[in-house]
C-alpha cells in the first residue's frame, strides 16, 4: 500500500517542510501516546506469556504479539521519517470461528481480585489481553483524527480494524471456554428494537454540470 501525499494537497508552505518535520503539535503528543501504549501492550503480552497453559491461547498470544510488533515498527518508522514505511501495512487474520454461544449459565462463581500471582490462569490472561487491545483502539482513533502527516494518518487508520479483529478473536476464545457469557434480550424486545428503524429515502439528484 502506498502512502504518497496527493500533489493537490500540497502548498507552497508545506512543500518546504522536510518530511521528518511534517507533523503537527497535537500529532506529536498523540502518536507518542500510541507508541508508548503499543509498547505497554507488547510488554504485557511478554509478562503474561510464561503463565499461559492452553495451547490455543498460546497460539493467539504469539500471533497477536508478532503482528503488533511489526505494526509498532511501521508506525515508529513513518513517524520518525515522515515518509512511507519500508513495508506495507497488513490486515490481521484471526483463526477463531465467529459463532458465539448465547445465554447465561447459572452457578458461576463471583469474580474477585487475585490474592497471589499463583492464581493467574488462562481466564485472567485472556481478559488482560482483551482489555489491552480494547484500550488501545480509542487512543489510535483519537491520534488518527489529529494527524496532519498523510502517511502516519493512513498507518494509524489501517491499524484500527486490526485492533477490532484481535479483540474479537480473544472474546470468541473467552466465550468458547465459558470465560465470557453473552446475555440476550427476549426475542420480542429484540425484534421491536430491530424493527424500530426504516431505510432512509435516497434522492437521485443529477450530477453537477
Amino acid at each position: 500500500m502506498e502512502f504518497q501525499q496527493p500533489q493537490s494537497q500540497q502548498n507552497s508552505q508545506t512543500s518546504n517542510v522536510p518530511p521528518v518535520m511534517n507533523h503537527g503539535g497535537h500529532e506529536i503528543f498523540d502518536v507518542h501516546e500510541v507508541l508508548s501504549g503499543s509498547l505497554n501492550i507488547l510488554n504485557t503480552y511478554t509478562l503474561l506469556s510464561p503463565h499461559v497453559e492452553d495451547p490455543e491461547l498460546r497460539d493467539i498470544l504469539d500471533r497477536q504479539k508478532q503482528f503488533m510488533t511489526e505494526e509498532y515498527n511501521l508506525t515508529q518508522e513513518c513517524f520518525k521519517t515522515g515518509q512511507d514505511p519500508s513495508k506495507a501495512t497488513q490486515s490481521y487474520k484471526m483463526q477463531q470461528g465467529n459463532d458465539f454461544i448465547y445465554g447465561m449459565k447459572p452457578g458461576s462463581a463471583p469474580k474477585k481480585p487475585l490474592q497471589t500471582p499463583d492464581e493467574l490462569n488462562d481466564e485472567n490472561i485472556a481478559l488482560n489481553m482483551l482489555n489491552s487491545i480494547k484500550g488501545m483502539a480509542p487512543v489510535k482513533t483519537n491520534a488518527a483524527m489529529e494527524v496532519t502527516n498523510p502517511v502516519v494518518r493512513r498507518v494509524l487508520a489501517d491499524s484500527l480494524p486490526n485492533c477490532i479483529e484481535m479483540a474479537y478473536e480473544i472474546s470468541l476464545y473467552q466465550n468458547k471456554h465459558g470465560f465470557y457469557q453473552v446475555p440476550q434480550l427476549p426475542q420480542q424486545d429484540m425484534q421491536q428494537i430491530q424493527n424500530g428503524y426504516a431505510p432512509a429515502p435516497v434522492q437521485n439528484t443529477p450530477p453537477p454540470q
